[in-house]
């Protein structure tokens, strides 16, 4: 990363731009004791997931439930010496494995090429000289230099410290970069793996690496991978009961047909062909079909589906846990909020972009309409060392320096003033760093005139004092951070007296609502003045700045999108609770009145059922990997998303794992199942509603198959006591099965999402996939095809017809029929590929009983075209009746007895 280079900045003591002759200090390792060292530790890298070899790939894919339900119905195919059949489902199995593989691969593939984006490189002192190497090779003892933008390769402690901010976002959570001195305490001294230098240099001695750093302790809290997912779990219970119950209807078919005198072997093979048809082989064709599809669409949509089944999991989830820094935010700092004693505006604006306004009253101001707002963000950005960097081969303006200061230059550059004229018109002279005691930074500008511009800015409570500035109360209490208690509004009446009590109260007022306030001050001297401490004296308070990170343009419709569809979203930070609060707040996730949990009640034990409250700050990677546990042992299927390291337990223990790819560590999406590519929450939307198509397609195909197997059944229990002995050879059965299960089946899968998906809430995770009613509509779909078959077939006996060939012929079509009446949207093109299949079907059903070939092999005979128009007349009504009963008996949407996570601290939904 480019750093500006700033003669005004202290680093010459730490070794200037890179390059440089290193400062005298200690030498670090020597190369033979490095290597040493390497061998005896290992490489510096942290724990990821093995690469998984093809083969073991393929095995997990056959492990499948839904794979295994297709094993046995080839192995009953098989038996019955119906090997075509075999073949066709043997086919399906290939297909669906190498679906599966392909997926993985290139999931796991796009991830690795995201993570070759954050492999640093490392400067090290070795044998006395500097040295870049692969972060990799760095090892405890090494000594290793750190300067602006560089990404700190290993833990290790400050020796030597230049203004050096880091950014620990990735760790903590926190959105404000933390300043590092030499031998400070343990939240200022060390520095860790991972996080980010945001400005100014030093030199760090490296004490821990790889699975013994900060980073590599919080991933070895990730254990295995969460199981089966709800849909597999509802669908391997559906095969155990539906085993059973084909096991004992096969067994009364040939009771039945043996005590009629029918031959042994053809009962057998009756009974087998049976339980054929009552396992709906397509199944897994139709979810693996349903998945990829959802896949491609969201790879469409910038997001990479590592596991298959990760979409499907989405569409059931009912809690939503959210990391806030960089995931609902922006992950940088932006000027909100400016007020003067004239009053307040607000800055609107996306990013580091300078493109945006300044409004006041409504209105859009411009630094000729606010002189008192212009004079203020002249100041800030006089008194400051940050340089935004425009767009290189990206879509996005950057940060150089401190990102609080460079909001600073967005609020100014957005409000019109130019940093550029300002620097030229006023250069710098000289400055007093910022520095933690102090808790503000001033600097001393040359007036084109003659004198100087003093430009102070810093923490209100080291502002606003009578030490600094002219006329302030004794000791005023005004806040730096979010800590502070609640005040009262203050008055904003351009005479008012006391202009400084008046900055405190709002100040105070601002850090209420979350925002990490600054105070701005400056004063001229006709003529040259000397050193500290008179410039920070006598100034005159120009006015407050509220910096947040914000939250990012699509995380509000994000969140109001989820709860419409009865999704529980929960925010979980390492950040400040007010900071918590106040996100959480602007974005709907809870009301500015709950009240937020922390992580110290939390190691306390004194923060109750950790499912009662919406907001948890100050977390630790344990504490959020406990949350996380606690709300899935409360029943609920929960996703989890972030971006950070110190988020990685969470992702890897939720049900599905959501990561950001741009901004997301490594950790974090090697734990994730989903790694948004763009780092759009709003995508999180779109890959609900995508598995909710994929479980409604599923339930969709469940009705339509279980209903013909149903009907086949009766058919054959029934037929016998109507005088038809066997009303369908086995070879009829298996047809039948073939093409009304086969590409018609398949079909369904495709089917687009129903439009009010989004408008209900997600499925209890205890309920059955043929829960909320789906049972009695397979029945009644399934009777009334069996009584429209056997109906025609005694007409057909009676009157001297080809009754068997008839009872073939219409089963089937109108089985075809109900595939049609079970379309989401009825009367559109919107999924043209049902519409072809059953055509094609329903050619060959006709085909079957006309084709020499064909009729050989099925044992039919040709019906006149009078017959044929009948059945086919009839075979219309399954489309009729599945419509019918659509429209009369709607499937019951979930509610009512599913126990949904509201909130007992006031109601965030």
């Amino acid at each position: 990363m480019n750093r500006r280079k700033d003669s005004r900045r202290p680093d010459a003591d730490i070794g200037g731009p890179r390059g440089a002759t290193p400062w005298v200090g200690p030498s670090g390792l020597s190369s033979d004791e490095a290597a040493r060292r390497l061998e005896l530790h290992g490489p510096n890298e942290i724990p990821s997931e093995p690469r998984i070899p093809v083969w073991r790939r393929v095995l997990q894919q056959l492990r499948d439930p839904l794979i295994l339900v297709l094993l046995v119905a080839a192995a009953l195919t098989i038996a019955t010496g119906d090997f075509s059949d075999a073949a066709v489902i043997l086919l399906v199995i290939t297909v669906n494995t190498v679906v599966g593989v392909v997926q993985e691969v290139r999931a796991e593939q796009a991830v690795l090429a995201l993570s070759a984006m954050s492999a640093p490189a490392a400067r090290v002192v070795r044998d006395g000289e500097e040295r870049s190497i692969p972060a990799a090779e760095v090892v405890p003892g090494d000594l290793v230099l750190l300067a602006e933008g560089d990404i700190v390769p290993a833990d290790g402690d400050v020796l030597a410290a230049a203004m050096l901010l880091v950014d620990e976002s990735s760790l903590t959570g926190e959105s404000v970069p933390v300043e590092k001195v030499p031998d400070g305490d343990d939240a200022r001294g060390p520095v860790s793996a991972g996080t980010v230098i945001v400005r100014g240099r030093g030199r760090v001695v490296v004490t821990a690496t790889g699975a013994d750093s900060a980073l590599g302790r919080i991933a070895s809290l990730m254990g295995a991978a969460p199981g089966l997912t709800p849909l597999q779990h509802r669908l391997a219970r559906f095969g155990r009961t539906l085993a059973a119950v084909t096991v004992a209807l096969c067994a009364v078919v040939l009771a039945l047909g043996l005590a009629r005198g029918q031959p042994v072997e053809l009962m057998i093979v009756a009974a087998i062909s049976l339980a054929v048809a009552a396992v709906p082989e397509s199944l897994p064709a139709v979810v693996t079909l349903s998945l990829a599809l959802g896949a491609r669409r969201m790879a469409d949509r910038h997001a990479i589906v590592r596991r298959l089944p990760a979409v499907e999991t989405l569409g059931s989830v009912t809690v939503i846990a959210t990391d806030k820094t960089g995931t609902l935010t922006e992950g940088r700092m932006a000027a909100e909020q400016l007020w003067t004693p004239r009053g307040e505006a607000a800055v609107v604006g996306t990013g580091y972009d300078p493109e945006g306004r300044v409004v006041r009253g409504g209105e859009t101001v411009t630094a000729d309409d606010a002189p008192d707002l212009a004079a203020l963000l002249r100041i800030a950005m006089l008194c400051n060392d940050a340089a935004l960097e425009p767009p290189d081969g990206s879509t996005e303006w950057s940060a150089l320096g401190d990102p609080t200061e460079a909001a600073l230059l967005v609020a100014g550059a957005r409000l019109g003033l130019d940093r550029a004229a300002l620097e030229r018109e006023l250069p710098r002279l000289d400055e007093i760093p910022f520095d933690s005691d102090r808790k503000r930074m001033t600097t001393v500008h040359r007036r084109p005139k003659g004198g100087v511009l003093v430009a102070c800015k810093g923490a209100p409570e080291s502002l606003l004092r009578p030490q600094i500035l002219a006329d302030a109360p004794d000791a005023p209490d005004a806040p730096d951070a979010p800590d502070a208690p609640d005040a009262p509004d203050a008055p904003d009446a351009p005479d008012a007296p006391d202009v400084v009590a008046r900055a405190a109260a709002q100040a105070k007022v601002l850090a209420r609502r979350g925002y990490r306030v600054l105070a701005v001050a400056s004063a001229d001297h006709e003529d040259p003045v000397q050193r500290p401490p008179t410039w920070e004296s006598g100034l005159s308070l120009l006015g407050l700045v509220g910096i947040l990170d914000p939250p990012r343009n699509a995380s509000e419709p994000t969140i109001a999108a989820c709860k419409r569809a009865g999704i529980v979203p929960v925010l979980i930070t390492g950040d400040h609770p007010l900071t918590a609060r106040a996100i959480a707040g602007r974005l709907g996730i809870a009301t500015r009145d709950e009240e937020v949990t922390t992580g110290g009640r939390i190691r306390e034990g004194t923060a109750g059922d950790l499912t009662d409250v919406r907001v948890y700050a100050r977390t630790t990677p344990e504490q959020k990997l406990d949350i996380v546990q606690a709300w899935r042992g409360a029943g609920q299927v929960v996703a989890m998303t972030g971006d950070g390291v110190n988020d990685g337990p969470a992702l890897r223990q939720a049900d599905i794992g959501v990561a950001m790819g741009r901004r997301g560590t490594e950790v974090a999406r090697q734990a994730a199942d989903l790694v948004l590519a763009d780092d759009n929450p709003a995508t999180i939307v779109s890959a609900v509603e995508e598995g909710r198509r994929v479980y409604a397609n599923v339930r969709r195909f469940l009705l339509y198959a279980l209903a013909g197997g149903t009907a086949e059944i009766l058919v054959m229990l029934l037929g016998p006591f109507l005088g038809m002995p066997l009303p369908l050879l086995p070879a009829q059965i298996l047809w039948i099965n073939l093409l009304t299960h086969g590409l018609p089946g398949v079909a369904l899968g495709a089917e687009p999402v129903a439009p009010d998906a989004m408008r209900h809430p997600p499925r209890p995770p205890e309920e059955s996939v043929l829960g909320a009613g789906l049972w009695p509509r397979i029945l009644l779909i399934g009777a009334f095809v069996a009584t429209v078959t056997l109906a025609v077939g005694v007409w057909a006996r009676e009157t001297g017809r080809p009754w068997q060939s008839m009872v073939f012929l219409i089963l089937g079509a109108t089985q075809l029929g109900v595939a049609l009446g079970s379309r989401a949207r009825p009367g559109s093109l919107a999924n043209p590929f049902l519409l072809v299949a059953v055509g094609a079907a329903l050619s060959l059903q006709a085909a079957g009983v006309y084709l020499p070939p064909l009729r050989e092999l099925l044992g039919t005979d040709p019906l006149p075209p009078t017959d044929l128009a009948i059945a086919f007349a009839v075979s219309g009504l399954g489309h009729v009746v599945m419509r019918l009963q659509a429209r009369l008996k709607p499937e019951r949407p979930p509610g009512g007895a599913h126990r949904r996570p509201e909130s007992r601290a006031g109601g965030s939904r």
